[in-house]
């Protein structure tokens, strides 16, 4: 039976209850209708439930969906979605620069492409796991606080067989089997808007992003939010309707690790690259799954100058988000607690129980994780992507986003230390165009040009 994740009707009902109580909408009617007539929980890790719900439940979902998309949310005024409304918001929205920043070059650049394969690599075995379950497997192999690789070597039968490795993952991403960069969503999205950018310039459209994906991006490479709105391509809906119906992942990590060619080509200019990024999420996310996308694209813009510590980056972000938003007071919490937190697990152990209400996907924990990682690590490459990746939630898509922030402020390759970067062997795999194989440095190159054109 072919069970596909993240579209299940039932499944969809269970976590749009979860977003409905996280935004304010009165969802407790149709939640009783939903248990009254034997509806469940979503999974909590799964893409899908086990069994599948009869065809009467299933309708029963799908016609709740509808009139939970027709509830108001009182969240919105806080947290809108339209770019004007957020900038009116921002009481600090960047300015225009000035003077163009100068373009990082091919070395900076590259040195960010391989700190995202780095992070999102580390974290890939470990995806899904939860927090104890990866420190338990981590200090069986005398590897915590984390610094290196996962590894199987040495760690007792009876831990793994508790705690799997991440299915897909496991056979090129432990440190035995690492052979080049596997593909993964985390770096398709950044080859996808690099032809974005080749083919349209940085006056793209959500229409041209929708076009991109059809044309070039299998459906099932994607996931969550995307899989959501791609279906919804498919079924004729229009963006940004397409983050809207059905969808209850449009506040989750999806459209954040889209973000980071937009912040690599508009160096100097974090307003420039959060409207970019702005334009690219509103086909799949929402409020605060828009907002974790343009706060990352505005703190990378940041760093792609050269000029500016990360403390100073993560602080630019915050210009681009409404203040009184879910995600920046996440992170403004997660800096405070890492800059005055020796031990990071324990600022980790914090925000697991400042966060629990919320899914280990959702943008607003993973991205507090995130700026607190980078915080901690006060610029550090190795520690960067291990903070990120030992906090659990979305261990690869954290990592890698912590990976790409601290790999351009290293400032080029021979920056970042060879036991993290040799494994890649330059080379990483993709679905995406003709793109398979391609190496770092030539990615750098094709990054650099966007950056300069016109």
């Amino acid at each position: 039976m072919l069970r596909l994740t993240w579209v299940q009707p039932e499944d969809l009902l269970g976590h749009e209850l979860h977003q409905a109580a996280q935004d304010g909408r009165d969802a407790a009617p149709v939640a009783a209708r939903w248990r009254a007539a034997g509806g469940g929980e979503a999974p909590l890790r799964a893409g899908a439930s086990a069994v599948p719900a009869p065809p009467p439940l299933r309708r029963l979902a799908l016609d709740l969906l509808d009139e939970l998309d027709t509830l108001p949310a009182p969240s919105a005024g806080d947290e809108p979605t339209e770019l004007a409304l957020i900038r009116a918001r921002c009481p600090r929205w960047p300015a225009p620069p000035s003077t163009p920043a100068p373009p990082p070059g091919p070395a900076r650049l590259e040195a960010a492409w391989l700190g995202r394969a780095v992070g999102c690599l580390l974290g890939k075995p470990v995806e899904k796991l939860p927090l104890h379950g990866i420190r338990e497997l981590a200090r069986a192999a005398g590897n915590w606080p984390l610094e290196s690789w996962f590894t199987e070597r040495g760690v007792p039968r009876g831990l793994l067989d508790a705690h799997p490795w991440n299915r897909r993952s496991a056979p090129t991403s432990l440190a035995e089997n690492i052979d080049g960069m596997p593909e993964d969503d985390d770096l398709n999205y950044p080859l996808l808007n690099v032809l974005l950018l080749q083919r349209c310039g940085r006056g793209f459209s959500t229409a041209d992003v929708a076009r991109l994906w059809l044309a070039e991006l299998p459906a099932g490479r994607t996931f969550t939010a995307e899989r959501v709105a791609y279906g919804n391509l498919l079924a004729g809906v229009e963006p940004p309707d397409t983050a809207r119906r059905r969808n209850p992942f449009r506040e989750w990590i999806g459209a954040l690790i889209r973000a980071d060619v937009h912040g690599w080509t508009n160096p100097g200019d974090p307003a420039g690259a959060a409207e970019q990024a702005h334009r690219d999420a509103v086909l799949t996310h929402t409020a605060n799954g828009v907002y974790a996308a343009m706060f990352t694209a505005a703190v990378i813009a940041e760093a792609a100058t050269g000029a500016s510590d990360i403390h100073t980056c993560l602080r630019t972000g915050l210009t681009v988000v409404p203040p009184g938003s879910r995600l920046a007071r996440a992170v403004r919490h997660a800096v405070r607690l890492a800059r005055t937190t020796a031990d990071f697990d324990t600022v980790v152990d914090e925000l697991h129980a400042t966060h629990r209400a919320y899914h280990w996907v959702h943008a607003v924990p993973n991205t507090a994780l995130i700026a607190a990682a980078l915080t901690h690590a006060d610029g550090d490459f190795g520690a960067s992507v291990c903070r990120a990746v030992s906090g659990g939630l979305d261990t690869d898509s954290n990592g890698a986003t912590a990976g790409s922030v601290a790999g351009l402020l290293a400032g080029g390759p021979a920056a970042l230390p060879d036991r993290w970067t040799s494994p890649l062997k330059n080379r990483l795999a993709t679905s995406v165009a003709d793109f398979d194989g391609v190496g770092f440095d030539a990615l750098a190159h094709l990054t650099q040009r966007e950056t300069v054109r016109p």
